[in-house]
């Protein structure tokens, strides 16, 4: 297998948004990882598995440092599509941050990729977050309750509320499973040798072939109203927390 930088090509390279990794400090990141081993993140791989064939896929790197500001950016592109419902961006917003920040706290490697894509025809949202770091679980078994639990059932584990290896809450995951059942068209949780698979409200663990850390690919619809305090089982306000971050004041004050 050739590495990142040469199996990617000019044309997906490009739309890797050099400006905003200029911006906050990420050029670097990037080409770190278009220059690791052929054993780490494959971006191309991935482009091809889940993207295949699509355009405008947005790419996006982070670690600890730069998350917020790369979050902050996702979601304000997200929310440039009037397609998309403001309550769906809500509760969405709430469990991107979380898969993200998973990353940082759970894969023991510094750099994560999150990639999107909108198809406004279908009103389809595609979203994947990955980190080629220790997997799911490896990073569970460092919780002594599930040191011992086999990978098949880390994957089903994880989307359970307060499942955590001791670093989080156990919550993110947890949300993300839930607006998934609610809006979700598909949903894959890959680590190691196994694949969870949510479709059509049917979950299924398969072994499917190798992926060195974590990536969590999900298909919403966009289009349908949803209630976002449902989604995180009414613990927090989601919809003031967006509101706080992503609606400029003259929007809000237009509402009343």
């Amino acid at each position: 297998m050739p590495s990142v930088i040469k199996t990617i090509n000019c044309q997906s390279l490009l739309r890797v948004r050099q400006n905003l990794a200029e911006k906050f400090g990420l050029l670097e990141n990037l080409l770190y990882i278009c220059s690791q081993k052929d054993d780490d993140m494959d971006v191309a791989f991935i482009l091809d598995k889940y993207f295949k064939g699509m355009e405008n896929v947005s790419i996006d790197v982070f670690d600890s440092q730069t998350l917020n500001a790369v979050y902050r950016d996702v979601v304000k592109a997200l929310t440039s599509h009037f397609e998309i419902e403001v309550s769906v961006l809500q509760a969405l917003s709430y469990c991107l941050y979380e898969m993200m920040d998973n990353v940082y706290i759970h894969s023991g490697k510094p750099l994560g990729t999150s990639m999107t894509h909108y198809d406004d025809s279908q009103k389809m949202l595609r979203i994947l977050i990955a980190d080629d770091g220790k997997g799911i679980r490896a990073s569970l078994a460092e919780n002594e309750r599930y040191k011992d639990v086999s990978e098949a059932e880390a994957l089903r584990l994880c989307l359970q509320d307060s499942i955590t290896d001791g670093k989080g809450m156990g919550f993110g995951l947890y949300t993300t499973s839930r607006l998934v059942d609610r809006i979700g068209k598909e949903f894959i949780l890959h680590s190691g040798c196994h694949k969870l698979i949510i479709e059509d409200g049917t979950t299924t663990v398969i072994e499917n072939g190798f992926w060195h850390g974590t990536l969590i690919y999900m298909e919403i619809g966009t289009g349908e109203e949803i209630d976002p305090s449902q989604i995180v089982d009414h613990r927090t306000d989601v919809a003031e927390q967006y509101n706080e971050f992503f609606v400029e004041t003259v929007e809000l004050e237009s509402l009343w």
